[in-house]
């Protein structure tokens, strides 16, 4: 789970399959704005490193929605609907780029909403097999839960009427509800969706992920018996569920697990993408290497051979690395620290914020089942504190984060949101009104974090200290493999960070609606839950405002837990290589990856 935006902000990592969410992150040729240099080559390799490592060719699953799975998703084809091998990515101030030079997407009609996506003809796979109309049924079945009739527990995520819930994602179906089933052209390069209300995201929704001629070998069948499945299976009814259909359970599996990886895979098929890079080697916890796709033929093939991510959690031994020559750009975590050591590299520094914000999530159950406790464990947390020593030596100016949607460049609306909210009543510890909550108990809490992140472990220690102040007992449950754990209940709180891919409002759902794909701390209230749900058709933009608004006063009033601090972002190259620039977005540093060159 890696480590938020101005449009439309989405709080996802990561992701419906094809919405954006929240994610848990030679010579020069000359180039257009939209893209590489049209298929040129001017060879070479180019190595950069990030802080996570790679875990899966799938990053659009709660598991393995993490940022660098993420990166590498976004640059073979799509990763939670934006990248390089679909109908649409985004720009560097996160405007909405159609990728033309994949197909085109119209709104036939506003009433009802009815959008229209049609393929250039021509596109291939990485192994050749065509891209066609059922590769987009496929994927609209799973972004939208079609087939799905299960009932959830809000608690424990478990089903409780005996129906079937076939793929499971990272962010959310809302939005997504259809009056009727998709229309295919009759030369199998388009489709056309109705809604069955406005969807605030439609724009965003992107009919391009896996293919569906993997999902169908990975179920048993050809691909046209598995479009004739989804063609004549029934849309799930929650409230007269039917068995389990083997079939679409087998290639739900394979989606839901099967890309998720400790060595390069001997299945070539786990590779095959759309974009313009291809993975050709991974080595667990070291690097993963792109190279050119054979079968790319748009405008953003890069103008060097192969790309190398290497995985390097110490920010110093990014910056070591990138002097010495082994890397050539790196994106370390930022710190004052890391600056100077930047700045005594002679290296070229590219910052700014983050969308991706810092906070502490409460689970919803076990200890912090009683309000009173909630409400105590918030007062002790010390987030002056941990803004001070994490975040004010990179930014001074930065302040106290007071919303889980909005951000202080939000203007007025996150002004608004925190008056509605609250929250800055928690930005000092409150021991004694802790303790009086308290009275006289001395609850155990369990908190997760990444051990292997420094400013995770000064967040745990801070808040350690000062809570065992009012009585509680807290236990260190960080891990390396802390996202891993996640929902898992071995905690009773967590810290991480959630990176916005910069446009959409697929997060709300994702995060705090019941049973939601990022809802890790099983949270569960009816009347969020209806919020989140108008959230998804309102399309205009003082309304959709007010609705989050309503959300974060709503969950803050639920003790849900504490936003701390919107994170700074830090980019930084040796002048080897040409074309990096400073993304606060989900991809991070790859984002114009496609562009770059290395310098003569």
């Amino acid at each position: 789970m890696s480590e938020f935006t101005r449009r439309n902000r989405a709080l996802t990592a990561g992701a419906g399959v094809a919405i954006a969410a929240l994610a848990l992150a030679g010579c020069t040729t000359t180039q257009d704005s939209n893209g590489g240099d049209s298929g040129s080559s001017e060879g070479g390799t180019i190595t950069i490193a990030t802080t996570n490592a790679f875990t899966s060719f799938n990053g659009d699953t709660p598991e393995a929605n993490l940022d660098t799975n993420g990166m590498v998703g976004y640059l073979t084809g799509v990763s939670g609907g934006l990248g390089l091998g679909g109908f649409l990515r985004l720009d560097s101030d996160f405007s909405v780029l159609p990728n033309t030079d994949f197909g085109t997407y119209e709104t036939v009609s506003e009433d009802p909403l009815t959008v229209k996506y049609t393929l250039n003809e021509g596109l291939t796979w990485s192994d050749g097999e065509p891209i066609n109309a059922d590769d987009m049924l496929v994927n609209w079945a799973i972004s939208s839960g079609y087939y799905d009739d299960a009932v959830l527990d809000a608690s424990t995520g478990d089903v409780t009427n005996g129906g079937t819930q076939y793929f499971s994602l990272a962010g959310s179906t809302a939005g997504l509800d259809t009056t009727s089933f998709p229309e295919i052209g009759d030369d199998n390069m388009s489709m056309t969706i109705t809604y069955g209300t406005p969807y605030v995201d439609y724009e965003l929704f992107n009919p391009i992920g896996k293919p569906a001629h993997v999902l169908a070998e990975k179920a048993g069948v050809s691909e046209a018996d598995f479009i004739e499945l989804l063609n004549t299976l029934p849309e799930g009814n929650p409230e007269a569920p039917v068995e389990t259909n083997a079939t679409l359970k087998a290639a739900a599996d394979f989606w839901n697990t099967g890309y998720d990886v400790t060595s390069m895979p001997t299945d070539e098929s786990l590779l095959v993408a759309s974009g313009p890079f291809i993975v050709t080697d991974f080595t667990a916890e070291q690097s993963i290497t792109l190279g050119k796709n054979p079968e790319y033929t748009g405008d953003m093939s890069p103008a060097y051979d192969q790309l190398i991510i290497r995985f390097i959690g110490d920010s110093n031994a990014q910056v070591t690395a990138l002097q010495n020559g082994e890397v050539q750009a790196i994106q370390p975590q930022a710190s004052a620290d890391t600056l100077t050591a930047l700045e005594n590299a002679n290296a070229t520094v590219h910052s700014g914020d983050q969308l991706a914000y810092d906070h502490v999530d409460l689970s919803f159950g076990g200890v912090f089942a009683d309000a009173n406790v909630r409400e105590a464990f918030l007062k002790t947390i010390p987030r002056q504190q941990i803004l001070e020593s994490i975040v004010t030596p990179v930014n001074p100016e930065a302040e106290v984060l007071n919303s889980q949607i909005f951000l202080p460049t939000d203007g007025d609306q996150y002004t608004t949101a925190v008056e509605a909210s609250g929250y800055d009543q928690y930005t000092e510890p409150d021991i004694e009104g802790a303790r009086a909550l308290l009275a006289g108990a001395t609850p155990t809490v369990r908190i997760l974090y990444n051990t292997n992140n420094p400013n995770r472990v000064d967040s745990f220690r801070a808040i350690q200290q000062s809570a065992q102040q009012a009585g509680f007992v807290i236990e260190d449950a960080g891990s390396p493999d802390w996202s891993s754990l996640l929902g898992s209940g071995s905690y009773d709180a967590s810290i991480f960070g959630w990176v916005s891919p910069g446009a959409g409002n697929a997060a709300l759902p994702q995060i705090f609606k019941t049973g939601g794909g990022g809802n890790y701390n099983n949270y569960s209230n009816a009347e969020v839950d209806a919020l989140v749900d108008q959230s998804q058709v309102t399309v205009d933009a003082d309304e959709l405002a007010d609705l989050k608004v309503q959300i974060d006063a709503a969950t803050a009033q639920d003790f849900y837990g504490l936003p701390l601090f919107q994170s700074p972002g830090l980019f930084a190259d040796n002048g080897s290589v040409t074309g990096v620039t400073y993304f606060g977005g989900q991809t991070g540093i790859v984002w114009n990856a496609q562009e770059w060159t290395l310098a003569g």
